[in-house]
């Protein structure tokens, strides 16, 4: 089944048809009819999308709409209501209320599955957020307004009458753009957070044409795209070449601009999610304190280093542990450890090359992989680590200092190892490294291996 939708009407025959037609198109239909059964469904069943009609015997569609955006399991819901209401202040009341759209009875069977296939592409189930995190994913304050909205018009007629439209109802900045203009790269800050895009008019093929090549752009392919039609068969078209919204012409230009609050709350939602979901990758693989990548993101690309390449010139490994490191910690305090902890790590990075592997693996123990670098040159590389830690005492936190030294343990594996031969190379470099804290530490110490 390509989506379960929940079908809420008080009307049997309106059920039964509805249920006929999303059936022939391969969806999952449940059906309700009232409000009270629509709530407890949508709670049980997880529909993926839900089609209301507003006059219920229970409690309104409103009601429904309202109490199901207040519920953080339900809140994402898509909602389209279906309704028998022409009258303009009852499609604003449902948007407002959180109606996705709003479709009047008898509704047009290509528009409303163009509208369905939208809202399901653009819902997204790993957006579910844990309700004891309800608190922190709610807040529109974070989403500062006004958004920048791209118009982008065939005629420029026709630019000026839907900015007139819009009028003193659009709470966002309206930039007239020409095709080449929404195509390029714009400067910081100046990127557009949704396109509106003008295809009314006798011929909407060259406005529709824009719609792929915005979707395919960087630039844009995040953004919100609403598309303006005359026709429902222009609009269910717009929606199936990737546009977000499709508004008819005729609509009040006070359901244009909810229409578009709504989907540029939307899009900025989004791109805070993408950011955390990145942010939550760099932190899953970085060290918080200094910076340098952690142990799971070193050995995730030692294995990549091992692979064999044109050229099979194996790589180095050096383990690096700070001398008397606890020490510092007893003299000094904790501080000034995370202190020559951070200095430490700078220290070994700029000894280092451009394409070599550093990462922090234990307290005060870090990895270095060195790819394509001989015995020879490993070895050379790791003394001038080693001298370039003890070059100079390490502010501490007030006015003190310290010189800190390291110890090295190294070891060579070759290109082609399996996983089980990299454990042999680490373990090789970390019998070198125990061998050089014996033998007095501040040196490097060659460990041999069988990988």
């Amino acid at each position: 089944m390509a989506g379960r939708i929940l079908i809420v009407d008080d009307v049997a025959t309106n059920r039964i048809v509805l249920k006929v037609r999303l059936s022939a198109a391969l969806y999952d239909p449940v059906l309700a009819a009232t409000g009270e059964d629509a709530l407890r469904l949508a709670r049980s069943t997880h529909p993926d999308l839900m089609l209301l009609d507003l006059q219920l015997p229970d409690i309104g569609g409103l009601q429904v709409l309202e109490r199901l955006r207040a519920d953080p399991a339900t809140r994402d819901l898509p909602v389209i209501v279906h309704s028998s209401s022409h009258r303009p202040d009852i499609r604003l009341a449902a948007l407002r209320a959180g109606a996705d759209d709003v479709l009047h009875k008898p509704a047009d069977d290509q528009l409303l599955l163009a509208r369905i296939r939208s809202l399901l592409r653009r819902t997204d189930p790993e957006r579910a957020v844990p309700a004891t995190f309800d608190g922190l994913q709610d807040g529109q304050a974070l989403f500062e307004f006004p958004g920048l909205i791209a118009l982008l018009a065939p005629r420029p007629d026709a630019g000026l009458k839907v900015r007139h439209s819009l009028g003193s109802t659009l709470a966002h900045r309206l930039q007239t753009l020409s095709r080449e203009e929404a195509l390029a790269d714009h400067p910081p800050g100046q990127r557009p957070d949704a396109y509106l895009i003008d295809a009314t008019g006798q011929d909407p093929a060259p406005a529709l044409r824009l719609l792929p090549e915005l979707r395919a752009a960087a630039e844009s392919r995040h953004a919100g795209i609403v598309v303006l039609a005359d026709h429902p068969v222009t609009a269910a078209l717009a929606l199936d070449l990737g546009a977000d919204d499709a508004l008819i012409s005729t609509l009040a230009p006070e359901e244009w601009s909810l229409r578009l609050d709504a989907l540029i709350r939307k899009v900025r939602a989004d791109a805070s999610h993408r950011a955390s979901v990145r942010d939550n990758v760099r932190l899953a693989m970085t060290d918080s304190l200094t910076g340098l990548h952690n142990r799971r993101y070193a050995l995730l690309k030692l294995a990549e280093l091992a692979e064999p390449g044109p050229v099979s010139q194996g790589f180095a490994v050096l383990l690096v542990d700070i001398d008397h490191f606890k020490s510092v910690n007893d003299r000094f305090g904790h501080a000034a450890g995370d202190a020559v902890l951070v200095e430490v790590a700078r220290r070994l990075g700029g000894a280092l090359r451009p394409d070599d592997l550093l990462a922090r693996i234990g307290g005060e123990e870090f990895l270095i992989a060195l790819p394509g670098l001989g015995l020879m040159g490993a070895r050379a590389l790791a003394e001038r680590v080693c001298a370039h830690v003890h070059a100079s005492p390490i502010p501490l936190p007030g006015s003190d200092s310290v010189t800190v030294t390291v110890s090295i343990g190294l070891a060579f594996g070759a290109s082609g190892a399996d996983a089980a031969r990299i454990d042999s190379v680490i373990d090789c470099a970390d019998r070198a490294l125990l061998a050089a804290k014996s033998q007095g530490r501040n040196r490097v110490t060659l460990g041999l291996s069988a990988a």
